[in-house]
C-alpha cells in the first residue's frame, strides 16, 4: 500500500513537470509572436512591475525554465548586459545621450533648444526568454505600461518642448534579459552665461540625470562605455547654436536636500556668433561715431550742416541702440553693451558740444579791435622775432658769468633811438649801453576766429585718437577676439 503510494505521487510529479515543460516550450516556440511571448512573460502571476528587478540573483526566472545564458550571449547583435557595480542589491543603469539637432530661437537671451535620443539599459532576469524563438528581441513598445521603467528625472533644465508619445520612444527585450530603453527627447535649457560681458560670453547649458525615488542604494546610473563626451548625430543640425564643447561626468555635488541618490550630469557650452555683432551693433557703432568727427573739418560758421551732423549722428545711434537693446535681457549690473552705448553716445554728444563751443568763441568781440587776417599764420608771424631773440643771446659776451648763470641776458625797452635800427638799451645792473635790435612790444591777444579754428584743429586730433584708444582697450578687455 505505501509503495503505491509513493510510485503514484512520482508518476503525478512526473506528468507536471512535464506538462509545465511542454507549456514552457511551447510559450517560446518558434511560431509563437513577440506579442504572445510578452503576454506570458509579463503575467501578473510571475511578474510584478512595482518591484526592481532582482539583481541578486541573476538565475532567477519567477518558476519558469532558466534559458541558457551561453547561448544567449553568443546572438550576434544581442547586448551583454550585467551589472557593472559591485553592490550586491544595487540594479545598474547605463545611459548614453545622441545629440540629434541644436537650436537658439534667440541669440540674445539664455534660451537653447537641444534634441536628443537618450538610451538606458539594464538587466532584468525575469524577462529573459528561451532560444528555441526566432526573435533576437522583443518590441515591448506596447507593453510598456505593464514593465518596470526607471523613473529617471530630469533636473536642472528649463522645459520640454513637445510631451512624449509612444512614436517617441523604443522599448527593446533581449533573451538574456537586456532592455534597451530609448526615447527622443526636447529640452530648452535655461543656461547660465556671464551678462557682464555680453555679446562676448560663453553661455554654459547644463542638465542632469536622476531617479525621483530610488536613493543610490537601490539605483546607480553610469554613462554607458565611460563615455566623457556626447555623441553626436551625423545629420546633427544646427540653427544660431555654435556648441563648442561638452562633457558628460557625474554631478560633482549630491542633492543633499533630496539625499543620496545617483546622478548624471550633461555639460554643454555654447559660443555667440561674433561676427553677427559686430556687423549689426559695433561696426555701425564705429560708423556713426566717426560721422559725428567729420564737423571738425567744416567751417567754424557752418551752422546747418555741423547741426545737422550731430543730431542725425545722435538719433540714428539712439535708434540703433534701443532696438537692439530691447531684445536684451534685463539685469541690474553693467555690462559691455552698456559701457558701448554710453562711450560711443558721450563721443557724439562732445563733438555737439565742440561745436557749441567753437560757434560761441568765433562770434565773441575781439579785444582791442584786432583785425582777423584770414590768410596769416601766427607761427610764421612770430618766427621772425624769436630768431631775433636767439641770436641775440648768442651774440652776448661769453666772459660774463651773470649771463653764464643767468643763461640769458635780461632784455629791457629801448632807451634811446637815434634812428632806424640803431637804438641802444641799458642793462638792469647798470652795465654798459648795448645796442638793440629788437624792439619789445606787447603781446596782442588772438582774434577770436582764430581761437576757434584752433580747437577745431585741437579736436581733430584728440577725439579720433581717444575714440581708437577706447575701441582697442573695450575689445581686450572684453575678449572679443577669443
Amino acid at each position: 500500500m505505501g509503495w503505491s503510494c509513493v510510485v503514484a505521487r512520482a508518476v503525478a510529479l512526473f506528468l507536471m513537470l512535464s506538462r509545465a515543460s511542454a507549456l514552457t516550450s511551447d510559450i517560446f516556440a518558434a511560431g509563437k509572436s513577440d506579442k504572445e511571448i510578452l503576454d506570458n512573460l509579463l503575467k501578473n502571476s510571475r511578474y510584478d512591475k512595482r518591484l526592481l528587478p532582482p539583481v541578486d540573483d541573476p538565475e532567477f526566472c519567477c518558476g519558469l525554465t532558466s534559458p541558457n545564458d551561453s547561448l544567449a550571449q553568443n546572438n550576434v547583435g544581442l547586448p551583454s548586459l550585467r551589472p557593472r557595480s559591485h553592490n550586491r542589491g544595487v540594479l545598474t543603469v547605463n545611459v548614453s545621450v545622441l545629440l540629434l539637432s541644436l537650436a537658439s530661437p534667440d541669440e540674445s537671451s539664455l534660451k537653447y533648444e537641444v534634441e536628443f535620443l537618450l538610451q538606458q539599459q539594464w538587466y532584468d532576469p525575469r524577462l529573459r526568454y528561451s532560444n528555441q524563438s526566432h526573435y533576437d528581441f522583443l518590441n515591448a513598445i506596447h507593453h510598456h505600461e505593464d514593465i518596470w521603467l526607471p523613473d529617471t528625472y530630469f533636473i536642472m533644465h528649463g522645459d520640454f518642448k513637445d510631451p512624449i508619445i509612444p512614436m517617441h520612444f523604443a522599448l527593446r527585450i533581449y533573451r538574456n534579459g537586456t532592455i534597451n530603453y530609448l526615447m527622443r527627447r526636447h529640452l530648452i535649457l535655461s543656461c547660465q552665461g556671464r551678462l557682464n560681458i555680453f555679446p562676448f560670453d560663453d553661455p554654459l547649458c547644463s542638465f542632469a540625470l536622476e531617479s525621483i525615488s530610488y536613493e543610490q542604494s537601490a539605483i546607480t546610473y553610469v554613462w554607458k562605455n565611460d563615455e566623457d563626451t556626447l555623441r553626436k548625430s551625423p545629420s546633427l543640425t544646427t540653427l544660431n547654436a555654435y556648441l563648442i564643447q561638452n562633457q558628460t561626468i557625474p554631478c560633482p555635488i549630491k542633492a543633499s536636500w533630496r539625499g543620496n541618490y545617483s546622478c548624471l550630469k550633461v555639460d554643454l557650452i555654447f559660443t555667440r556668433d561674433r561676427s553677427f555683432y559686430f556687423t549689426t551693433v559695433f561696426i555701425p557703432g564705429i560708423i556713426l561715431v566717426t560721422s559725428s568727427f567729420i564737423t571738425f573739418w567744416l567751417e567754424w560758421n557752418a551752422v546747418p550742416a555741423r547741426v545737422m551732423i550731430g543730431v542725425t549722428t545722435m538719433l540714428n545711434f539712439f535708434t540703433t541702440s534701443n532696438g537692439f537693446r530691447s531684445t536684451l535681457p534685463v539685469v541690474s549690473n553693467l555690462t559691455a553693451m552698456n559701457v558701448w552705448d554710453g562711450v560711443c553716445m558721450c563721443f557724439i554728444y562732445a563733438s555737439l558740444l565742440e561745436f557749441v563751443c567753437v560757434n560761441y568763441v568765433g562770434r565773441k568781440r575781439p579785444l582791442h579791435n584786432v583785425v582777423y587776417r584770414p590768410g596769416e599764420n601766427p607761427v610764421t608771424q612770430r618766427l621772425p622775432a624769436v630768431l631775433s631773440r636767439i641770436g641775440i643771446i648768442l651774440a652776448s659776451p661769453l666772459g660774463d658769468k651773470k649771463r653764464e648763470s643767468t643763461g640769458a641776458a635780461e632784455l629791457v625797452s629801448c632807451t634811446a633811438c637815434t634812428g632806424p635800427g640803431a637804438c641802444t638799451h641799458t642793462a638792469n645792473n647798470g652795465g654798459v649801453a648795448e645796442p638793440c635790435f629788437v624792439q619789445v612790444r606787447k603781446k596782442e591777444p588772438p582774434h577770436p576766429i582764430r581761437v576757434a579754428k584752433t580747437i577745431d584743429v585741437i579736436a581733430r586730433i584728440t577725439f579720433p585718437t581717444a575714440y581708437a584708444v577706447f575701441l582697442i582697450f573695450f575689445f581686450i578687455h572684453y575678449k572679443a577676439f577669443s
